[in-house]
């Protein structure tokens, strides 16, 4: 059976996901091209032999409709004769695009694939794609008569069940943004950030290389004047242990981004001379109360340990995405996991969450800091839409 191994993984720097956004101006397509064509750039692979690009993108909608993943790959300059797909599991599309990779390798039905992510927050806005029309029909409806709920208010849900008070979650994201900035500082970003020209609203060209979401100077007690995101009258009555913790300072910024993995079998990176980083060593998926809706990693997490045979201290970093401060607090509370293994170049509160582009992004950010402290094991997890959650060990080679 082959090994499925990265052999190179990449992201853009993050733009901020609205108008006037470094990377705003720039159509999603021939951000996530840029991507694609560096891979193969960078590699000294002839894009020929690549069988299948597989991305994720959550707003399917407008300038990212019509498989975008494969436009892109036509926008690069790829042979026609290389196809693509683009796949929704929400914020874990491009994980489970990297999954479906590295899977179908195993399986001996690829040899060389890309899995990538891409989204313009600032372009093709949350909500667009639902073009003002409700996805739920009658059963929905009868199954959850009171009716689902954003993914704020479940955010405030799960600090309410875990108890994470207003610093404490304030706290962690304060420290999110100290440690991404001291990882640029230290050079830690510059192997996965693939610099950009682009073109700002004045029509001035410029290069973008530096994450534009983090805030060196954010500090807990800077962030405690921010007012609650998601209070809502009707749901504070529905929900009366909701304390309205959630700021957007404790939360994910919208982003533009995209990001790609270049995955192949063992045997043709040995073929082709390529060195591995690391092999993919573990998978699972989970779904958990769509209502709760962030809490699926801790199943999803429970599960991968268990197929996997290793321990939650046998692992060397955790990457678990940062949608909302109270996400990755609860799952380390669950796991009695390591503070100091827990997203520790920062995470998505500061670096930003260009959503179908998250899960390759966090997939680089893991890889470089298992490479840089000599660590084997990582762990990413990444909560979903709906209440599903992808979990991924990755080894170090």
């Amino acid at each position: 059976m082959p090994e499925a191994v990265i052999v190179d993984v990449v992201r853009l720097a993050s733009g901020k996901g609205k108008p006037g956004g470094a990377l705003s101006e720039t159509k999603p397509v021939e951000l996530l091209a840029h991507v694609l064509r560096s891979l193969v750039e960078r590699n000294d692979i002839d894009p020929a032999i690549v069988d299948d690009v597989i991305g994720g993108c959550v707003g399917q909608a407008g300038e990212q409709a019509l498989n975008i993943s494969r436009t892109a790959l036509l926008s690069a300059g790829f042979p026609e004769s290389v196809p693509a797909t683009t796949v929704d599991r929400q914020c874990g599309s491009s994980q489970q695009a990297a999954h479906f990779a590295a899977q179908g390798i195993i399986a001996g039905a690829y040899d060389v694939v890309i899995a990538a992510g891409v989204e313009s927050m600032s372009r093709v806005p949350m909500g667009f794609s639902t073009a003002g029309r409700s996805p739920y029909g009658p059963s929905i409806e009868a199954r959850y008569p009171e009716g689902l709920v954003n993914q704020g208010v479940s955010a405030e849900l799960v600090a309410a069940k875990w108890k994470f008070d207003r610093e404490a979650l304030d706290t962690f994201a304060a420290q999110s943004h100290q440690r991404a900035a001291a990882a640029a500082a230290d050079g830690f970003f510059d192997r996965e950030i693939l610099p950009i020209d682009v073109v700002n609203a004045a029509g001035e060209t410029f290069t973008h290389k530096v994450d534009e979401t983090v805030r060196a100077s954010t500090t807990a007690e800077g962030l405690t004047g921010l007012k609650s995101s998601f209070y809502n009258e009707d749901l504070a009555k529905r929900f009366p242990e909701i304390n309205w913790h959630i700021t957007p300072g404790n939360s994910s910024p919208l982003t533009d981004g995209a990001s790609g993995a270049l995955i192949m079998s063992d045997t043709m990176a040995s073929k082709l001379g390529l060195t591995p980083r690391a092999r993919f060593h573990s998978f699972s998926v989970a779904g958990d109360d769509p209502i709760f809706m962030l809490t699926a990693p801790i199943p999803a997490t429970h599960k991968i340990l268990q197929r996997s045979g290793l321990s939650i201290e046998d692992i060397d970093a955790y990457e678990v995405n940062e949608a909302f401060a109270s996400v990755p607090m609860a799952w380390a509370q669950e796991f009695g996991a390591d503070p100091a293994k827990l997203n520790p170049r920062g995470g998505a509160i500061a670096l930003g969450h260009a959503l179908g582009s998250s899960g390759t992004r966090l997939l680089g950010t893991l890889v470089n800091h298992l490479e840089a402290t000599g660590g084997r094991y990582g762990l990413q997890t990444m909560c979903e839409g709906a209440g599903m959650a992808n979990a991924t060990i990755i080894e170090r080679v």
